[in-house]
């Protein structure tokens, strides 16, 4: 007897999916992104930094879906390989403020009093300057590049995750079980970093898509500035930072990388929500 594939997790996982919409619509625009990002060179007919005076501001064809820049280089191409350099920002410009967050957030409320009270006022001054105005200074003093903008938004964003995960980990310090974990005397790490920590990150985690769509945005808008990724790199935000001269001509070369930033901030928009409610965090 020939023997057949068990499909019956499929049904449990299709139930899971079709209760909650938004989540499945959330991971489908993701990992289409994280496809094409992966498969860009099987994926783009052009080479996206290939110049062809003669195929200037070409309207969109079959030779050119997306049309052609300024630069006769073919747009879809360029917003195909443009999405390995968007999740790159998006990515890694939410790892080290929430790394660096976290640790901060967990040693202030659990160890309370001058500690607490130190990190509480360099919150206060982060907070003081509006954020982006910060990081712009911070990325002119470096210097233009992702290395500046990746440095500036660990030293900025991570207060958004301190303060909330000390404000977990004041609640949870007091709970039976990390009460009982001291009384059996476990180290103040352990108790940290192994019992309170993990119980305090469901809320980080559903922020963490939500500070992605905030990094991307920045990203791109710095990059618009010329202070993030510089041509000929083909970045979103580069993109229309060097069409906004030919917008009313050749409209075309704004409206696609405007279209994908769109549409990857909407799909982390989409999964956040989606996890705070799976999660029960607005209840």
């Amino acid at each position: 007897m020939i023997r057949t594939a068990d499909l019956s997790l499929l049904p449990r996982w299709s139930r899971r999916f079709g209760r909650r919409p938004m989540l499945a619509a959330g991971i489908a625009i993701l990992t289409g992104f994280v496809v094409m990002a992966l498969a860009a060179g099987l994926i783009a007919p052009h080479d996206p930094i290939y110049q062809d005076a003669a195929a200037r501001l070409q309207p969109p064809s079959l030779a050119h879906p997306f049309g052609t820049d300024n630069f006769g280089r073919d747009v879809f191409s360029r917003v195909i390989w443009g999405a390995r350099i968007d999740l790159q920002i998006a990515i890694i410009g939410v790892i080290f403020p929430f790394l660096i967050g976290t640790v901060v957030g967990t040693v202030a409320g659990f160890f309370g009093g001058w500690v607490d009270a130190l990190f509480m006022r360099i919150i206060d001054v982060v907070l003081a300057f509006p954020f982006l105005v910060l990081m712009l200074s911070i990325i002119t003093i470096l210097g233009p590049g992702l290395s500046s903008f990746y440095i500036a938004m660990a030293l900025v964003g991570w207060v958004s995750y301190a303060r909330l995960i000390r404000a977990q980990i004041l609640v949870l310090k007091t709970q039976d079980f990390a009460v009982a974990a001291a009384s059996l005397g476990f180290s103040r790490l352990r108790i940290m970093f192994g019992h309170l920590l993990p119980n305090a990150l469901a809320g980080s985690l559903v922020f963490i898509m939500s500070d992605a769509v905030l990094v991307l945005l920045n990203g791109a808008a710095i990059s618009y500035l010329g202070l993030g990724v510089q041509p000929p790199v083909a970045e979103w935000g580069v993109m229309v930072a060097e069409a906004q001269g030919f917008i009313t001509q050749a409209w075309w070369i704004t409206l696609f990388p405007g279209l994908a930033i769109v549409a990857l901030a909407f799909g982390f928009s989409l999964t956040g929500d989606a996890l705070a409610d799976l999660m029960g965090i607005r209840e």
